[in-house]
């Protein structure tokens, strides 16, 4: 399985496990599992923090740190993704949400996360 983590699910890998669902917990710990972790949540991490909606560190090593222990792979955003967005119904309006799931869409990968609006999309998700 290739999981792609939502920006809540990769903050509540390092800073709230418990708040995970057992189902992702487990396959977090499963080696085999690729993540993804897009850069599009670093953004979103570092608007958020900025804006007083998040604390956390502002600090680049911290978030790459987290990265490194979970084993995830950086998802940089390509044309592709951007270009996705042009057929993707306006169900969901969050633009840090739009772009996991267009990028979910076009690289085949399982969204891990618990937002509900996901389920209007045609992506895989798991929670």
């Amino acid at each position: 399985m290739k999981l792609l983590l939502d920006t809540h699910t990769f903050i509540f890998a390092f800073d709230k496990p418990e708040s995970l669902s057992e189902r992702v917990r487990n396959l977090l710990s499963d080696r085999k599992v690729e993540r993804w972790v897009s850069t599009v949540c670093f953004w979103e991490i570092a608007t958020k923090v900025r804006i007083g909606k998040l604390d956390l560190p502002l600090d680049r090593q911290f978030h790459t740190d987290r990265l490194r222990e979970l084993q995830a792979k950086p998802l940089p955003v390509e044309f592709t993704h951007s270009m996705a967005l042009f057929q993707l119904p306006l169900h969901h309006k969050d633009p840090f949400d739009r772009m996991l799931i267009a990028q979910a869409r076009e690289e085949g990968l399982t969204l891990a996360s618990r937002d509900e609006h996901f389920a209007a999309y045609d992506v895989p998700t798991i929670w």
